[in-house]
């Protein structure tokens, strides 16, 4: 009796069986095995390419304030991109999908939806099928969405959504595992910089180069694009720069800022911190093409305070648009006290040597009115105006001329 052959609907649901079990197995042997983000978002892009065969392939993730989707891989979007393009949850299909934890599949017109968003920078309205689905870690939470588009009019096959789906819910642990791997790395080293930062506000280097190792030290663990310390000079309202972490001479070569005429001296005004999603769009700012220059997007700028007295800023500028964390806020918090320690520290350290100095001064101008008088049988006061008088014709300290005069006495008794 010949056997019968498996047809229809049941050879299908074993077909796509068998390629739920592919994708389970290579999911846990390449994905979540890794603790490194990008290897993963790279693993998950290559995974959806290949099930899918599509054109293009972008992967969004949700930021920690649950807010925002940011680019963060894909297949033929310029890899400088990634990072730079960011929308709300909610707005275009990549964010409707987010809000609502649905995928998304339309065949062709994709452009026309009336939930598309257009980015200048995104070839996206180039395709005509597009589909969508959200990473999911539990019910209540989207982590992200993973887009797949074609080219070409493309109805998606109830296989490619149910193995795409799948491959949402199943990576979203493997991305929490290594965006936790990462925080972790992250707190290390901001606690590492802090150690440091404290280090530095003891150490008894000059000012300037204090400062100048805790932006690099900053820009390193937040990391940053620019980062800068700007002190205030309160005989001319302005914020003056001191030290910087950035790539072109140009940058240094800024004009100081008049207090309350620009964007970042509202921190001196306000004294509270400034977040900027985009300093290029601030009609404020005052170098949007240096800013273009320098590749540098979002800004957090946060006061120095010490004394109750806001003494100066740091700015710290990331190259893609972020929204920084509460625990970047209260790092750069930290840092600022350290910094405004280390500055009235050094301050201190500077009035008590000139006032050392000026003790000094005045003793040798003692002694050498003392010389005077018993040289010339001058009174005191006439004995002073002689050393000045000197002071200003030769153009010297009275300390030096009091030593000259010293000297000259203790030559003349040999």
């Amino acid at each position: 009796m010949a056997s019968k052959t498996t047809s229809g609907p049941t050879q299908r649901r074993r077909n796509l069986t068998s390629q739920e079990l592919g994708i389970l197995h290579q999911i846990s042997r390449s994905i979540s095995c890794s603790l490194d983000l990008d290897r993963v978002l790279k693993e998950i892009i290559d995974l959806v390419v290949d099930v899918t065969e599509c054109d293009s392939c972008l992967l969004y993730l949700v930021d920690e304030s649950e807010d925002y989707l940011f680019l963060r891989a894909s297949k033929n979007p310029l890899p400088s991109l990634i990072g730079k393009i960011a929308l709300r949850v909610g707005e275009g299909i990549t964010g409707w999908v987010a809000e609502k934890a649905e995928a998304v599949a339309i065949s062709r017109n994709a452009g026309q939806d009336v939930r598309f968003k257009v980015f200048s920078s995104l070839p996206e309205d180039q395709y005509e099928a597009f589909l969508s689905v959200p990473i999911i870690v539990s019910p209540e939470r989207v982590v992200g969405v993973i887009n797949v588009h074609h080219r070409e009019p493309r109805r998606h096959t109830q296989t490619e959504r149910t193995l795409l789906s799948i491959i949402g819910h199943q990576v979203g642990a493997a991305i929490e595992n290594a965006r936790l791997y990462e925080e972790t790395k992250r707190q290390a080293q901001r606690l590492a910089t802090l150690s440091k930062v404290s280090q530095i506000a003891a150490s008894d280097r000059y000012l300037d180069e204090m400062l100048q190792l805790i932006v690099n030290m900053l820009g390193e663990t937040m990391p940053a694009r620019v980062c800068s310390i700007m002190l205030v000079d309160q005989k001319k309202n302005e914020l003056v720069l001191k030290a910087a972490k950035c790539s072109s001479e140009e940058y240094w070569r800024k004009p100081n800022l008049k207090i309350g005429k620009s964007l970042i001296s509202r921190v001196v005004r306000e004294g509270r911190p400034l977040m900027v999603k985009d300093v290029t769009q601030e009609a404020d700012y005052l170098y949007p093409e240096l800013a273009k220059k320098e590749g540098v997007r979002s800004l957090i700028s946060l006061p120095m305070i010490a004394k109750g007295k806001i003494i100066g800023i740091v700015n710290v500028y990331s190259g893609e648009e972020r929204v920084f964390s509460e625990e970047d806020i209260r790092v750069l918090m930290t840092v600022c006290h350290q910094a405004a320690l280390a500055i009235e520290n050094t301050n201190l350290a500077v009035e008590v040597q000139e006032k050392e100095e000026a003790l000094e001064a005045r003793k040798t101008v003692d002694r050498a009115k003392s010389i005077l008088q018993r040289q010339f049988e001058l009174s005191e006061d006439e004995a002073y105006r002689r050393l000045r008088q000197q002071s200003m014709k030769t153009r010297r300290t009275m300390r030096e001329i009091a030593e000259a005069v010293i000297l000259s006495s203790e030559l003349s008794s040999n």
